[in-house]
């Protein structure tokens, strides 16, 4: 494969995690090492950026400061959720690529963003374009195809494990057998960030809280849903209840959306699902109900990260550069778990045409038969991703983030019209 000559581009996509500035950092430091890479500019804004032809000099940041992304939460870069909606739109990127001559596209970002990846490089290939085009995956929800984990999952869970284990406290001194506490966390269309609000089990003791976990991937019912609150508090002196935000009754409907219309993609807006069920609590058993609602605070904890999440997002970032210097495009890196009983992970390709659009759902048999609880096999799964702590620098008694200068690259086109 004959070396390609030019500079590279790095933009982000989506919602934003706790590591997704950890795979911009190994872009970077891998880029570096490479004489054929001329220049390292990042898009602002996602595809936004590469439309309005916002870019910045990587390159010229301190290394200090792209170290400091490492322990950045939110996207450095920004992001969007944009969608490349008509052949115009696509032609005005492949022309802001060839204006700047952008060899490299690496594009960090989940089911959507792997599909406008995989698209402009088809684009550059029916015109003849040298473009090597290469997705970094990135979802807190971990249901990207193939890949057997995504960066952002552990670093969510080990975050709302520990929330779990606080709230447990609380609820603890508060409750005497009428008590819900009812904890909200995202998810679409899996159960992925639900499901391991388990971890924050103790091993040896089965009736730790999270006592009640509803996920999408098991239909809801309102009686069996009192039936087991009702069965909880006879036991403990409360009740502490996680929800997917996508969880659907038994004909697929969502229970609750915030009522905001579809977004950009298309995809429902959803939240509410936890009010949604300390309604039923208060209305079917009669004690009092409390939520809480992470939001967006789940997917920006750096200080509560894993590093075993962070470490491979950070390779992800590295491997891209690797596989595209190496003459790869159309490729997503994904994270291929060893078969030993000692947890290893490497990074591997696979075809962005199966990444695209695709949803990975929670195993249905990690879920224990009482609909509510996961198994050993999803403790065996996802108990690694969670370990290790991550080194946030403090300042004056608070954590202390990246801020990249984003010294501008020169416009060279005219103005596009979004």
């Amino acid at each position: 494969m004959a070396e390609l000559v030019g500079n590279c581009l790095v933009a982000q996509s989506g919602g934003p995690t706790a590591v997704i500035n950890a795979s911009v950092a190994g872009v970077v430091a891998e880029a570096l090492n490479h004489n054929c890479i001329e220049e390292i500019y990042g898009g602002l804004n996602g595809v936004l950026g590469i439309l309005n032809e916002e870019f910045i000099d990587l390159a010229a940041e301190s290394q200090q400061q792209i170290r400091s992304l490492r322990s950045t939460p939110g996207a450095a870069l920004g992001t969007c959720r944009y969608k490349l909606k008509k052949q115009q739109d696509f032609d005005r990127v492949l022309e802001v690529f060839k204006a700047h001559n952008i060899r490299y596209f690496f594009y960090c970002g989940g089911n959507d963003s792997q599909d406008t990846a995989d698209k402009i490089s088809k684009l550059a290939q029916t015109q003849g374009y040298d473009l090597r085009v290469i997705g970094v995956p990135k979802t807190i929800d971990n249901d990207l195809p193939v890949t057997d984990h995504c960066p952002g999952y552990g670093s969510v869970v080990k975050y709302i494990c520990a929330t779990v284990r606080e709230l447990a406290c609380d609820n603890e001194a508060m409750g005497q057998n009428d008590l819900v506490s009812i904890l909200e966390v995202m998810g679409r269309n899996a159960g992925w960030i639900a499901a391991g609000a388990a971890l924050a089990k103790r091993r040896d003791h089965p009736y730790d809280p999270p006592h009640l976990i509803y996920l999408p991937e098991t239909p809801f019912s309102t009686e069996k849903f009192v039936e087991d609150v009702r069965r909880v508090l006879k036991r403990e002196k409360y009740c502490l209840v996680v929800v997917g935000e996508g969880l659907i009754d038994k004909d697929g409907n969502y229970v609750a959306t915030d009522g905001a219309g579809p977004d950009a993609f298309g995809h429902a807006q959803l939240g509410g699902a936890g009010d949604y069920l300390a309604g039923l609590v208060t209305q079917h058993v009669g004690v009092k109900a409390r939520t809480a609602k992470l939001g967006i605070a789940q997917r920006a904890a750096a200080h509560c990260s894993s590093k075993t999440d962070n470490d491979e997002a950070f390779l992800a970032g590295q491997a891209a550069v690797k596989a595209a210097i190496a003459g790869e495009t159309d490729k997503m890196v994904v994270l291929v778990r060893g078969d030993t009983d000692h947890y290893t992970c490497e990074t591997g390709l696979a075809p962005l045409s199966e990444i695209a659009n695709g949803v990975k759902k929670l195993p249905r048999e990690w879920i224990n038969e009482d609909g509510v609880s996961m198994n050993f096999q999803f403790f065996r799964y996802a108990l690694p991703l969670i370990q290790g702590e991550v080194a946030v620098p403090y300042d004056n008694g608070v954590p202390a983030f990246a801020r990249l200068e984003k010294h501008r690259v020169e416009k060279l086109l005219s103005p596009y019209e979004v």
